[in-house]
């Protein structure tokens, strides 16, 4: 009796799987990167303190007199 070997035919997964979320996905990754250096990170820089008021000025008096004198 003859062996017999069944091969079954190779099927063509025709997914829509092509890769278009792989790229999708890295298009969005490259946008909150760029958002991220836009804006976080000069935000993080200043400490999240006055933002959005400009620059912080400080007045100091050009001579301070630092002599005490304690009374007994």
């Amino acid at each position: 009796m003859p062996t017999t070997i069944v091969n079954p035919t190779p099927t063509n997964n025709s997914n829509s799987n092509n890769g278009m979320g792989f790229f999708l996905g890295a298009i969005v990754l490259l946008v909150f990167g760029l958002l991220f250096y836009m804006y976080g990170l000069p935000l993080i820089r200043q400490g999240f303190s006055g933002f959005g008021t400009g620059d912080v000025q400080i007045n100091l008096p050009e001579k301070v007199d630092v002599n005490v004198q304690q009374t007994k």
